[in-house]
């Protein structure tokens, strides 16, 4: 299962309205905003946004680190108000105190997420130790490729911890597949938009959700060379 990743802070309400009714007509039921660059028109886009999608489906901001902690933990109950059900680095994800406090003292059921900047399994280790996060975020093209991913699973079943994938839905939907504690992967507006350019054999989620392609090797994909080209340096 996928979650539609975009609504960027630069967006317009519009755009950010736009984007959002596209993925859930096209069978997406979760959705993902940025929110902490402006916090004064976060209430505002945030309610937009429920407003737009409807009772059903969910809603998860991403602050990227931009809050303080007592910042953060005021948001979380506003966001409360608009069933947010998932906080992604509501403090920076090296605040591990932080986050374990967001998921202590925050509302129930919003879940808080961090990992996506985690490059070895120390990182991991530490931070599920901490009890910091509900699920953990765990990016292949950052952590070690598969064989770092998979390492990182192990570790979040090893704590009873939700995993989720970042960013790369097509480097992470053959390994989404081979763990039990994938919840969702990260369909990002801006990596799925690149990957159909340039890479022959990236899927496209069907009913909001990615299947492999098990017809073609490896991870399916394939560099279209011709079109690379004019990005070379």
């Amino acid at each position: 299962p996928l979650y539609g990743s975009g609504g960027f802070t630069s967006y317009t309400d519009d755009q950010l309205v736009r984007q959002f009714e596209q993925w859930l007509d096209s069978g997406f039921t979760m959705v993902k905003m940025k929110v902490g660059e402006h916090p004064q028109d976060d209430l505002r886009r945030v309610e937009a946004a429920r407003s737009a999608i409807g009772p059903q489906a969910c809603l998860f901001v991403d602050a990227n680190g931009a809050y303080t902690r007592k910042q953060a933990l005021a948001f979380a109950q506003r966001f409360a108000e608009y069933r947010v059900a998932w906080f992604e680095e509501p403090v920076s994800s090296d605040d591990l105190d932080g986050l374990k406090l967001l998921r202590d003292r925050g509302p129930p059921g919003m879940d808080i997420a961090a990992g996506e900047y985690g490059y070895e399994l120390g990182y991991f280790r530490r931070m599920l130790a901490a009890d910091a996060v509900d699920t953990l975020q765990a990016d292949a093209s950052r952590c070690g490729g598969v064989t770092g991913f998979m390492r990182t699973a192990a570790l979040a079943e090893a704590f009873g911890i939700a995993l989720s994938s970042h960013c790369a839905p097509a480097l992470h939907v053959h390994l989404g597949c081979a763990t039990d504690r994938l919840v969702h992967a990260e369909y990002f507006f801006d990596h799925a938009r690149i990957e159909g350019m340039l890479f022959d054999g990236a899927v496209a989620p069907e009913n909001g959700a990615l299947r492999p392609d098990c017809s073609r090797p490896g991870f399916g994909i394939e560099l279209k060379r011709a079109d690379a080209a004019r990005f070379a340096v």
